[in-house]
């Protein structure tokens, strides 16, 4: 049987609130990456801070599937990947956001993808699973649809950045559309 926490380029692997710390400490201080992740002001935290965030997070949703991304090549934290179900555990909600700057554009957040929608939908069982975007961050929206989410909703001037409105974007993709893409492979 196949490594199912394994892709082409990375590998999904837990980590310790202490070990995502001193991870996000340092990603938090590149703003382009967080601001293409997050509508919220970047915001600078101490380890400390970010360990009891992070402790707090396991604590209060016992049922999401929190990941690190890490590469095959020379095992870097490349950044974080998750499922969150809804109350029926049919639907789930993915994030992903790689932080390693050499790391995009040479595939690895694809290959996470597609680690975390087989895990979603052959692990878990799930029906569909659903993310959102900014309509800023076109190099995630390429990607996504490079793994078969369909564009499914937009929210017109959901965001402000940089002084100009942009739109927010759902995305999904259901388990038979992924399995007609597994199988067409």
């Amino acid at each position: 049987m196949k490594d199912i926490y394994r892709g082409s380029l990375v590998r999904l692997s837990g980590a310790s609130p202490e070990v995502m710390a001193k991870a996000f400490a340092r990603w938090n201080r590149d703003s382009e990456i967080y601001r293409l992740a997050d509508n919220e002001p970047t915001r600078l935290w101490s380890e400390k801070k970010l360990k009891e965030s992070f402790e707090k997070q396991q604590e209060k949703d016992a049922r999401a599937y929190r990941f690190v991304l890490r590469a095959l090549v020379d095992d870097k934290l490349l950044g974080i990947i998750g499922l969150v179900p809804n109350d029926t555990c049919e639907d789930a909600w993915l994030y992903i956001s790689i932080h390693e700057r050499e790391y995009h554009g040479k595939g690895y957040g694809t290959d996470g993808m597609k680690i975390i929608m087989r895990y979603g939908f052959l692990e878990l069982g799930l029906r569909r699973i659903t993310l959102g975007l900014h309509g800023y961050n076109e190099r995630a929206l390429k990607t996504y649809q490079k793994v078969g989410f369909q564009l499914e909703g937009r929210v017109r001037g959901d965001v402000i950045k940089d002084g100009a409105r942009y739109d927010g974007l759902y995305m999904g993709i259901l388990r038979e559309e992924w399995l007609a893409r597994q199988n067409a492979a």
